[in-house]
């Protein structure tokens, strides 16, 4: 995460005022994020629906919020080591850093 948003998701007050009704989503989202072993294992199906993006945003997942903004987050990248998100299996990715949240529809 980049500072901004690290301020923002780790505090309450920070969260709710700059996401309003989103903010319960994104602290549950997050949660989900958190606990599961491999990104692979954040479910495909709602209310997470994990799926990974294509296009300019190739190689990043998105989980579901507030219909239609999204939690966008990539693999991490390992000092030394290549991108995992060219491994196209998320089930090997067991490091994430949040983007953004964003309507990119």
């Amino acid at each position: 995460m980049n500072r901004k948003i690290e301020r923002v998701f780790n505090s309450e007050r920070e969260l709710v005022k700059k996401y309003g009704r989103m903010a319960t989503k994104i602290k549950m989202r997050l949660a989900v994020l958190k606990n599961a072993p491999t990104l692979g294992d954040v479910p495909v199906t709602r209310p997470e629906r994990r799926h990974q993006l294509k296009g300019r945003r190739k190689g990043q997942y998105a989980v579901d919020l507030v219909h239609p903004h999204r939690l966008v987050c990539e693999p991490r990248r390992e000092p030394g080591g290549t991108r995992e998100s060219d491994d196209p299996d998320p089930g090997g990715v067991t490091a994430i850093t949040i983007i953004e949240v964003v309507d990119y529809h």
